[in-house]
């Protein structure tokens, strides 16, 4: 696979990942909802280590429902979109937003999260190769 290569819509913060991405998933929380505009987020979850960002982008950060530990949400301060989500409790991996990537065409979700949340005009596709969970994941 090539280089993870995005930025925000401005082109004031971008990032490169030459690491494999360890997920790929859907996340239907209302956070993410809210962070994303839309009725998901689709994340692609990283090495933090491998990950090198261009530009400083300002954070936000939310606290997580089930985990009780925030998530810090960076995003870019000029044109407002989000770049990547690090959850404080599991911050070896940083969640790139699949909207920012110059080239999403490889993107394949591997699971659905919080589906509870789901939102009812949202269909879910199924498949045997996919997790779904009803809410987040155990990151003990």
């Amino acid at each position: 696979m090539p280089a993870i290569e995005g930025r925000c819509l401005c082109g004031s913060i971008s990032y490169t990942s030459t690491d494999e991405p360890i997920l790929v998933g859907i996340c239907h929380c209302t956070d993410c909802r809210r962070q994303s505009g839309t009725a998901f987020s689709i994340n692609v979850g990283v090495p933090a280590g491998g990950l090198t960002i261009t530009g400083t982008p300002k954070v936000y950060e939310t606290m997580g429902t089930d985990r009780g530990e925030p998530a810090r949400r960076h995003f870019c301060g000029d044109c407002g979109s989000p770049i990547i989500s690090v959850l404080a409790d599991a911050d070896d991996i940083a969640f790139v937003k699949g909207g920012t990537l110059d080239d999403p065409s490889w993107i394949e979700p591997e699971l659905e999260l919080w589906e509870e949340s789901r939102l009812p005009w949202v269909d879910r596709i199924e498949s045997e190769e996919r997790g779904y969970f009803s809410r987040g994941l155990n990151t003990d």
